[in-house]
């Protein structure tokens, strides 16, 4: 009770002094207007500066090039005056990491830390990609420099070697015998793959469970398999166990080793981009699963697989070692797969190459140009054929579908139409009945 006494004089005491300050007009402390100050780390008070987020800004070209000219004096300082370095490779590292710490500093001149590092990482990305296409420049200028004696005859394209010795000119002998050979292998091995591999992939996607997880574990296995290995596994079970003898058929079962994983992995990757939905409207259609499969989820992804198709063939079509331990090796034309000994584009060139007369090293280059360009044409065209995503239709196949669609629009129109007249009669004027008589008395 005594608390309670306290705590309501407490009260009665603070209404008298509120109404002691209402009286005289004068604001409670509680009412008192407040001046409230930022804070040191308030971002009203230290407004943060917009940072442009374009890749390419006025400033980077003098970064750039102050930040390389800088380099490269410091490692000419370095290798000619400092340390008695004088590897190039040593060089082009040295300098790249004198670039890249002196771009740092001129960036931080007007960037925050955050900004530094940004622009660090994005001129190693570009330079990185730069050093990847010079490489691939490279290799494709030298093969093609290397090869231009022997690719502008035309007999290289249209004779073999079973007449052409080493001291034979450039104007005799060709390689039609290797081309002949890779067009019948890589022929085969497709054959083989691909219904194997869509059907593998088919599986993986649509019979899920542990035996599904299994296989899938297994192909990634195999997508690393060494090319070598390939080709003694078909060596040792075709060859020797069943008594067969060397000839293209062996090669094309060794290059459907390699290429199987490969067809497989990349389908398994296109067929779950497959929409469900799809799926779930054609069985909710009352489809079947394998229906489905066959009228909906294999058209949907029809451009990647096609991608995988090729992808695949770019990969068996360059393999050299398959093909020696399984084809053997030869110099005259071949045109039976399964009989005598084949040789491919890529052994030819092994065979080629390694000898030393210069016109077999320039018929060598000019085989591994040819090839080079085959491989380059099937990437090209998969990436033309990839391009689109799942279901998406070209310019062509979608011009038919509204064609197609106008079609069905009139025939349905002309279905639902009276007999008689097709023309549409004048509408009635407003309140009149039928016949155009005007509309009687409601009917109460």
């Amino acid at each position: 009770m005594h608390h309670i006494d306290q705590i309501e004089q407490t009260q009665q005491a603070g209404q008298t002094a509120g109404q002691e300050h209402a009286g005289t007009g004068k604001a409670t402390p509680a009412e008192a207007p407040r001046t409230v100050t930022p804070a040191p780390t308030d971002p009203a008070a230290h407004p943060e500066t917009r940072r442009t987020a374009a890749a390419f800004r006025p400033g980077d070209i003098r970064a750039l090039t102050g930040a390389l000219a800088g380099a490269i004096g410091l490692t000419v300082l370095l290798f000619t005056r400092i340390a008695p370095f004088d590897a190039p490779l040593g060089f082009v590292v040295v300098a790249y990491v004198f670039f890249l710490g002196l771009y740092a500093v001129l960036v931080s001149f007007q960037e925050d830390a955050i900004a530094v590092r940004d622009r660090v990482a994005a001129v190693v990305a570009y330079s990185l990609a730069l050093l990847v296409v010079s490489v691939l420049v490279f290799v494709v200028a030298y093969t093609l420099w290397r090869g231009r004696s022997a690719l502008p005859h035309l007999n290289f394209f249209t004779d073999d070697m079973s007449r052409t010795g080493p001291m034979q000119p450039l104007s005799m002998g060709g390689v039609l015998h290797a081309i002949v050979g890779t067009l019948e292998q890589i022929s085969i091995a497709l054959l083989i793959t691909v219904p194997l591999g869509l059907a593998c992939a088919v599986f993986l996607n649509e019979v899920p469970g542990a035996y599904a997880r299994f296989v899938r574990t297994i192909v990634e296995a195999m997508t690393a398999l060494p090319s070598i290995v390939a080709g003694l596994f078909i060596y040792a079970t075709f060859i020797l166990m069943l008594g067969n003898q060397k000839s293209g058929f062996a090669a094309a079962l060794a290059l459907g080793v390699m290429m199987l994983p490969i067809i497989i992995r990349a389908s398994d990757v296109v067929i779950r981009l497959v929409p469900g939905s799809l799926k779930e409207a054609s069985l909710a259609l009352g489809a079947s699963q394998w229906r489905t499969i066959w009228t909906v989820t294999l058209p949907t992804a029809r451009s990647g697989l096609t991608t995988a198709v090729i992808l695949g063939t770019a990969r068996g079509i360059g393999e050299t070692s398959p093909v020696l331990l399984t084809a053997g090796s030869t110099g005259d034309l071949n045109l039976n797969a399964f009989s005598g000994a084949q040789v491919s584009l890529p052994l030819a060139t092994f065979e080629l190459v390694r000898s030393p007369q210069p016109s077999f090293i320039a018929r060598g280059f000019g085989t591994a140009a040819l090839l080079m360009g085959l491989v380059l044409l099937l990437f090209v065209l998969a990436r033309i054929i990839g391009g689109r995503g799942p279901g998406e239709l070209t310019k062509r196949q979608i011009h038919r579908r509204v064609l197609a669609s106008r079609r069905d629009s009139e025939r349905m129109r002309d279905e639902t139409a009276p007999e008689g007249a097709r023309t549409a009669e004048p509408a009635p004027p407003p309140g009149a009945g039928p016949a155009g008589h005007p509309a009687g008395p409601p009917v109460s």
